[in-house]
C-alpha cells in the first residue's frame, strides 16, 4: 500500500467518481482507476461498487476511508513541520557581503551587537567590491550587502543610506608628514599618489580625484591598484600617499601612519556607505539586522 494509491482512493471515495477525482489530483481517470485497482489488490478487498451509472463504497471502502483520511493527516501534518523546521534553519543563516572598509570597520561592531540579541543566526561574511556585491544580493547569493552606493541603482535592490567614512591620509611612516597631527592637500601636492582603479572603485578613486579638484589642484598619481590592502601595503613599501577611508586603519600594516585630512569647509571628501537587500523580500533574520543597525546607527557613524 502506498501513500500515492492512498490519495487516490480518498478522492474516488469523496467524489464518488472516478473522472472528477482525476480531475482534482490532476491525473488522467485511467491512471487513478489503476492506482485505485492496485490497492484493491494489495488489501485484497474491493472498495468500491461500481455500476454504469454509479459508484459507491463497499463497506470495505467506507472502514479503509475512515483510517486512510487520518493516515493522509498524519503524513501532511509530518510535512508541514519538517518545511517549518527548513525554513527556520534558513532563517538562521544570513550571507552578509561588505566592501572592505566596511567589513573592517562597520561590521565587528554591528555583528556584535546583532549576535548578543540572536545568537542563534549564523552569519557567513563574504567581502568584495560594490560591483560584484550587488549582482550577489541580486541572484540570492547574498542576503544583505553594505556598499557604495552606485550611481545608477537597480530598481530591483533596496538601499538604505548609512553614513559617510571619514578620508584621512595614509604615509609611511618614516615620511616626513607621518609626524603631523594633521595634512592638508596643498602638503601633499608634490607627492606621488596612489589610487584605487576607477573600474572596480570608482567612489574611492574618484575621492582623491574630487579633492584636489576642489582646491584647484591636480594630484601627483603614480600607481593604481585593486585593493584597499595593497594600497596601504604600496604607502608602506614607500612607493606613495594615499586617501583612503578611515576604517582601513583597521587593516594591520606595520610601516604606515594614518594622518587625519584638513578639509575646506564644505568639501565632499567623505565617502558614502548603503545597506542593499532585494527589494520586496521577506527575510527575518536580515531584517532582524537592520533593525540593529538603525538602533546603533549613530554610534557607528561617530567611529566612521
Amino acid at each position: 500500500m502506498e501513500l500515492h494509491q492512498l490519495r487516490c482512493f480518498v478522492a474516488a471515495a469523496e467524489q464518488l467518481h472516478f473522472g472528477r477525482a482525476a480531475h482534482q489530483l490532476g491525473m488522467l481517470p485511467s491512471a487513478l482507476g489503476r492506482h485505485v485497482k492496485l490497492l484493491e489488490e494489495d488489501l485484497g478487498a474491493p472498495l468500491f461498487a461500481r455500476t454504469t451509472r454509479a459508484v459507491s463504497l463497499t463497506e470495505q471502502g467506507e472502514a479503509l476511508l475512515r483510517d486512510a483520511r487520518a493516515i493522509l493527516s498524519r503524513v501532511e501534518a509530518v510535512e508541514s513541520a519538517f518545511r517549518g523546521r527548513s525554513r527556520l534553519q534558513a532563517a538562521r543563516r544570513l550571507k552578509i557581503g561588505a566592501i572592505d572598509s566596511a567589513a573592517a570597520g562597520l561590521l565587528p561592531s554591528l555583528l556584535r551587537d546583532f549576535r548578543s540579541r540572536h545568537p542563534d543566526i549564523a552569519v557567513q561574511l563574504v567581502e568584495d567590491k560594490t560591483i560584484r556585491l550587488l549582482p550577489k544580493v541580486l541572484s540570492g547569493a547574498l542576503d544583505l550587502a553594505f556598499v557604495r552606493p552606485p550611481a545608477r541603482p537597480d530598481r530591483r535592490l533596496e538601499f538604505r543610506d548609512l553614513l559617510r567614512e571619514t578620508a584621512i591620509v595614509a604615509v609611511p611612516r618614516k615620511h616626513r608628514l607621518a609626524s603631523r597631527k594633521m595634512i592638508a592637500l596643498r602638503d601633499i601636492l608634490s607627492e606621488p599618489m596612489i589610487v584605487p582603479d576607477r573600474r572596480s572603485r570608482p567612489h574611492s578613486h574618484d575621492l582623491t580625484m574630487n579633492l584636489f579638484n576642489e582646491g584647484g589642484l591636480s594630484p601627483r598619481l603614480v600607481q593604481v591598484a585593486d585593493e584597499k590592502q595593497t594600497i596601504v601595503n604600496f604607502v608602506a613599501a614607500g612607493l606613495g600617499l594615499a586617501i583612503v577611508p578611515r576604517w582601513t586603519m583597521r587593516m594591520a600594516i606595520s610601516g604606515v601612519r594614518f594622518v587625519p585630512l584638513k578639509l575646506a569647509e564644505g568639501s565632499t571628501g567623505r565617502l558614502p556607505l548603503a545597506a542593499a537587500w532585494l527589494k520586496a523580500s521577506r527575510d527575518p533574520a536580515r531584517d532582524a539586522v537592520l533593525i540593529v543597525l538603525e538602533k546603533q546607527l549613530r554610534v557607528y557613524a561617530k567611529e566612521a
